[in-house]
């Protein structure tokens, strides 16, 4: 590129100083002429402010007043920066140094991408893709999200199957490349997610308004994953069941009909974690399902905001439950490539 636009790398931080230690030296040094580094603190209780202001000088520090959780914390964050592109990226990723052009590029050559994302993989198994993002996501005719790379805890090794740029369903909000201008048009994250499912919530609505969600495979990220929340923690799982359901309410075509069908798979993991004696996660989902019925107004009113079609693209027609449990399709490409037309 002759002409690089303006990108800012935006990392939320809550309690993240050992992350920011270890992991901030190769974001630091990343090559691309015009860059703006950013750190946005969400009210830590632990010395990271302090330890970026004094290792890294250069970098700009924007310190919320409360924890707003991942979702409204980036909201907040991103009212005072301004660039082309923002890149909201996780303390607990590692980067190399050109990282940022391949994807700015791809972008670049087609102003109907909104958001994209590199190939993710483990930072602790660096041949294999990470289970947050892995190759680009997707979700099912239910609703329930997958990658290229990982669909649900089977992870896949890195063999160059995905070495192809295409477009997805939704981008990894671990290394999250959005035009600025589309964040505004469409009002960046939802608060009421705090956490979890945000960014296939924006992915899916930007889909909505007519723009593309992009996988870029010649840039790489590593990501270590579970730096907030363990995927064990109740915490996750309730957010996970609750904001899937709310994502559904908002974005598909037919909810109340997906909602249903979901409620009663939702029971079936309900009592397969009270056989496993996982109390808690069973809770969780009970907790889930209240909190939604809760805000079922809220939601919908949210639904109607957006006056574009409901349908959309790249969602896989098949049930990916039925396909991975009964059907033993563990990978990708076993699934059939007609079902995301």
């Amino acid at each position: 590129m002759t002409n690089y636009p303006k990108v800012a790398i935006i990392i939320l931080n809550w309690n993240g100083r050992f992350y920011l230690e270890s992991l901030l030296p190769s974001i630091y040094n990343t090559i691309y002429p015009n860059l703006e580094f950013v750190v946005g603190d969400n009210a830590s209780s632990d010395d990271s402010v302090a330890f970026i202001k004094k290792t890294y000088p250069k970098i700009r520090v924007i310190e919320n007043d409360k924890n707003y959780g991942f979702a409204e914390g980036y909201n907040q964050i991103l009212k005072h920066v301004e660039a082309d592109y923002f890149i909201l990226l996780n303390s607990d990723v590692e980067v190399k140094e050109n990282w940022i052009e391949p994807v700015i590029q791809e972008m670049e050559a087609d102003i109907k991408i909104a958001v994209a994302q590199p190939k993710i993989l483990s930072w602790t198994q660096r041949n294999t893709f990470e289970h947050a993002g892995a190759a680009g996501g997707f979700i099912d005719r239910y609703a329930y999200p997958f990658c290229r790379g990982r669909i649900f805890q089977s992870v896949e090794i890195d063999r160059g199957q995905y070495n192809d740029s295409g477009e997805i369903f939704w981008a990894s909000g671990a290394a999250f490349f959005i035009r600025s201008k589309y964040w505004k048009e469409s009002g960046g994250f939802d608060a009421d997610f705090f956490a979890h499912m945000e960014e296939i919530d924006l992915c899916w609505r930007l889909k909505r308004m007519g723009y593309k969600v992009w996988y870029c495979a010649n840039s790489e990220v590593l990501h270590v994953g579970g730096g907030t929340l363990d995927k064990s923690n109740p915490m996750k799982t309730y957010l996970n069941f609750r904001n899937n359901l709310y994502m559904i309410h908002k974005n598909a075509p037919y909810p109340y009909t997906i909602i249903f069908i979901r409620l009663w798979l939702d029971l079936i993991a309900l009592i397969q974690f009270m056989f496993s004696r996982k109390f808690q996660d069973a809770k969780a989902i009970s907790k889930a399902h209240i909190h939604f019925f809760k805000n079922f107004n809220i939601t919908k009113k949210k639904r109607y905001a957006i006056k574009t079609p409901y349908r959309v693209t790249n969602i896989y027609k098949g049930v990916i439950i039925w396909d991975y449990f009964i059907r033993g399709k563990k990978r990708f490409n076993n699934l059939d490539p007609n079902k995301f037309k």
